[in-house]
């Protein structure tokens, strides 16, 4: 065990060793720091100071698919609308007695729908009936009075060449033949009369049925039994002016509003695709009827309609649809592949050549020499040079060339495709 002395002797200092050498990790933490601050400055001047590119609109390549096939000139929405459609109503103020319609239900030419209260109008033809056997009565009773006048006429035409009578009796004779003549004329016009009101008596019997005025399809119920109905709008709403609609599926066509801008690209029987909004996969072939030869100078639009080639329950009136309007389809001899169609904007003149400048992987661009076609409304046919699916850019700037660094307009289409 050390004594005292030796514990103070351990603590004494030994100023002849040689003083410690400094610590190298405060140098070297300085050293990271520095690099660190390089390798920042390096990435941040990098990403501000590179070339971010020319800020540019795309829009994709369309196949045109062969020669034979129609291609749209112009797209325009409208609706489906029937050109036979009624609100059937009565010819006459009356009670209904009885509907038998339902929405949906099918309808011939002609089948009743509804008939109304008829006590006023058989009591009316009842009425006119009883007058016309009175007028026949009548007839019958002059006829029989006047036979008698011709007897005693003639009989006394001949006492009178005999001088047996007075010339004043044979006078007053054939007077009296005469008036009965007279009578026997005006009853049987009574009766004439009488019997055309008869026949108007029965035409209001046969107005208290509502009929169908043509084959269709009930699409509304207007009226109940015990409601009053007339074909005037008397009675405020208490009074139903139809018993229902009914429209004939048969004469279903579409009506667009094409802008007047673009009128000329349409023509009377020019083909059409139409595509009903409810079903986005049915494309159905029609063609143009008419051109309506007037503009709303509201809308700056003409109205055109357009017939339907197919007939199927799932075309109902009101339905929105968007119609293409086609060119004719050419001959099956030049059923070739036709290249793509891009919009016109695309195409420029570089060296008296067409050019497009296509997008390429790395976002640059690549110009690319191309042979034209027709024009498609304000997209253009290409021939050769592009394929169905590349992006080229529209509008592209005098100083756009092969291997421009390029970028997408934050405002572009999310499918790269132009507005």
């Amino acid at each position: 065990m050390n004594s005292p002395a030796d514990l103070l002797k351990e603590l004494r200092i030994d100023r002849s060793a040689p003083p410690p050498s400094p610590s190298r990790r405060g140098l070297w933490i300085a050293l990271a720091g520095v690099a660190a601050l390089l390798v920042v400055a390096v990435v941040a001047w990098s990403w501000l100071g590179r070339d971010k590119g020319v800020e540019v609109h795309t829009a994709a390549a369309v196949a045109i698919g062969n020669g034979g096939a129609s291609s749209s000139v112009l797209d325009a929405t409208g609706y489906v609308v029937a050109r036979r459609m009624a609100t059937v109503s009565s010819k006459i103020t009356g009670k209904v007695r009885d509907v038998r319609i339902e929405e949906g239900q099918h309808v011939e030419a002609g089948e009743i729908l509804a008939t109304l209260d008829p006590i006023d109008a058989d009591a009316e033809r009842d009425l006119v009936a009883a007058q016309l056997a009175a007028a026949r009565s009548q007839v019958g009773n002059v006829q029989a009075q006047l036979r008698a006048s011709e007897a005693d006429a003639t009989r006394l035409s001949a006492l009178v060449r005999q001088q047996l009578v007075s010339r004043s009796q044979y006078d007053q004779a054939i007077a009296q033949r005469d008036a009965l003549r007279a009578q026997l004329a005006t009853a049987q016009r009574n009766v004439q009369v009488a019997s055309d009101q008869l026949r108007i008596a029965g035409h209001g019997v046969e107005n208290t049925i509502v009929r169908a005025p043509f084959a269709g399809v009930v699409i509304a119920k207007a009226a109940q039994p015990g409601e009053i109905v007339s074909p005037l709008s008397a009675g405020g709403g208490f009074t139903r002016t139809g018993i229902g609609t009914i429209v004939d599926m048969d004469s279903l066509e579409v009506e667009v509003d094409v802008g007047e801008a673009y009128i000329g690209r349409v023509q009377a029987g020019m083909p059409v695709e139409s595509t009903l909004n409810a079903y986005p996969d049915w494309k159905i072939p029609g063609k143009v009827i008419a051109i309506i030869p007037t503009a709303d100078r509201g809308k700056a639009t003409v109205k055109v309609r357009v017939g339907l080639d197919a007939r199927d329950p799932r075309i109902v009136p009101d339905m929105g649809v968007r119609v293409s309007f086609l060119e004719a389809a050419r001959p099956a001899a030049a059923q070739q592949p036709q290249g793509v169609r891009v919009p016109a904007a695309a195409i420029v003149q570089r060296g008296g050549h067409a050019v497009v400048f296509a997008l390429q992987d790395d976002d640059s661009v690549e110009q690319r020499t191309v042979r034209t076609g027709i024009a498609m409304g304000d997209d253009r046919q290409v021939l050769s040079g592009l394929s169905a699916g590349d992006s080229v850019v529209l509008d592209p700037p005098d100083a756009l060339q092969d291997g421009t660094k390029v970028r997408i307009a934050k405002d572009a289409p999310a499918d790269g495709s132009s507005e």
